[in-house]
């Protein structure tokens, strides 16, 4: 397995779905055991283990389209990614930016700094009057003022004369250079200067940082603590941004209760809502948690109506019926085209698409079980979301581990699994999964750190190959 990934930033194409934009590939660690690696490609048959269940395979060639019903992962997320909207940029306080890329190329008219200013406390001086100054044999100067910040500073100063400053205070005009009151003898009236700095040292000069007419921020800069300092400094209090998309996220499935309530038997509560509206907020976006769509026909398509006219992006989780169109799917299909298929991924194979309502808001919807709605999430929704921020790096970052045990995947299909990853003292990474594919136990799921990307031709990985690793960062 290569584990390399595409480049491009729309991601439009390529041909494997774990690609990000910034491959990084680590040194390896040494394999602590012996076995092939990568995958027994071809039309062998998955190695027999009872605990191993998921989709059928596809036919022996291994290819995903050689059924018209089972669609590639790529050819899904492209569809997605070629649909989904490029908001319209918004101007905000520079403080409701952070966070968010610069949507403008913000030119200063202003200098920074303004006037020619002391970087440290110190004297300011004449450089050739203290360039022959040493411990031995100091250079006397006589004390003319003090300069604080904030208060102009004398005029000018001449030969023979220092002006005591503060950081920031600003300079006279004569003064080439700042003394650090640490290489004197901090005298008021008169200053033994015991070093001489060459001309320019600890000044700051008008427009050293920002000249009149020079670019402070450019569009598609990340705004952060530095850039709202800079925008500050050049006197904006509002900037264009790319806002955060609006993210509904709902869930479908007559068998959910909420949190608050106990279930009776038969029923579940309903997780997919709150982990998707949290997995939303952590790829960026302003996500608002719906909850259960109700399942009387007539209110049914009230709230969908309603989430379609106040989202960039609605979310749905549990809305492929095994046996053909349920209520949602039907709901769904009166405000626009929706297209649900079988893709070639496991967990969440059942998957669906469309763009609904009179602005044609991308509707996306995913499995009910949860860990096939987080791993679907993490495929085809998040970088949904960043491409709508505006974002140049759609997918997170991958590198290659070493895996510790034998892993099994079903030909034809693209497995994800769970696990938690680790770098390996000699160097590099070694992966472990969590539970096997059958698992859909929170606790296990919470307790992974990254996905493992097995492909479609690959069904199985011996201990010690090769796999490519998916780190699940918060906000990465």
């Amino acid at each position: 397995m290569s584990g390399h990934s595409d480049s491009g930033n729309n991601g439009g194409g390529g041909s494997r779905t774990h690609r990000d934009t910034a491959q990084v590939d680590m040194p390896m660690a040494p394999p602590q055991r012996t076995g092939p690696v990568g995958g027994v490609r071809g039309s062998n048959p998955v190695p027999p283990k009872p605990a191993l269940t998921g989709p059928v395979p596809l036919p022996a060639d291994g290819r995903s389209d050689a059924s018209p019903l089972v669609r590639t992962v790529e050819r899904h997320l492209d569809e997605i990614l070629a649909a989904v909207p490029q908001p319209d940029a918004i101007e905000l306080a520079v403080l409701d930016a952070q966070g968010l890329l610069c949507a403008e190329d913000v030119v200063s008219s202003r200098a920074l700094p303004a006037f020619d200013q002391a970087a440290l406390e110190g004297y300011a001086a004449r450089a050739e009057d203290v360039a022959p100054a040493s411990v031995r044999q100091p250079v006397e100067l006589a004390v003319v003022g003090e300069s604080v910040a904030g208060v102009d500073a004398p005029a000018a100063i001449g030969p023979g004369l220092a002006l005591k400053v503060s950081a920031g205070a600003m300079l006279p005009a004569g003064a080439d250079v700042v003394v650090p009151s640490v290489w004197t003898d901090r005298g008021a009236a008169r200053v033994l200067v015991q070093a001489g700095p060459p001309a320019g040292s600890y000044v700051r000069r008008t427009g050293d940082d920002v000249a009149p007419g020079d670019s402070a921020v450019q569009v598609g800069t990340p705004i952060g603590p530095a850039q709202i300092s800079l925008l500050a400094a050049v006197g904006r209090e509002r900037v264009l941004v790319r806002p955060r998309p609006r993210v509904v996220v709902l869930s479908a499935g007559t068998e959910l209760v909420d949190v608050s309530a106990t279930p009776s038997p038969g029923q579940v509560v309903d997780v997919n809502s709150y982990a998707l509206a949290a997995a939303a907020r952590d790829a960026g976006a302003d996500a608002y948690r719906s909850g259960i769509l109700p399942s009387d026909p007539r209110r049914l398509a009230e709230v969908l109506e309603s989430q379609l006219l106040r989202s960039d992006l609605v979310l749905i989780s549990g809305t492929v019926a095994s046996g053909g169109f349920d209520l949602v799917q039907e709901a769904l299909a009166q405000l626009g085209e929706m297209r649900f298929s079988q893709v070639a991924m496991h967990p969440g194979p059942a998957q669906g698409f469309g763009r609904l309502g009179r602005d044609d808001v991308p509707v996306i919807c995913v499995p009910g079980e949860p860990v096939g709605a987080l791993v679907s999430f993490e495929v085809f929704v998040r970088p949904a979301i960043r491409l709508m921020l505006g974002k140049r790096q759609l997918f997170r970052r991958t590198v290659q581990a070493i895996s510790g045990q034998q892993l099994l995947s079903p030909l034809g299909y693209r497995q994800y699994l769970h696990g938690t990853v680790m770098r390996h003292p000699d160097g590099g990474y070694v992966v472990e999964p969590v539970g096997d594919a059958t698992d859909a136990l929170l606790a296990r799921m919470a307790r992974a750190n990254c996905l493992i990307v097995i492909d479609e031709d690959v069904t199985e990985v011996a201990a010690g190959g090769l796999v490519t690793v998916m780190p699940l960062l918060l906000g990465g």
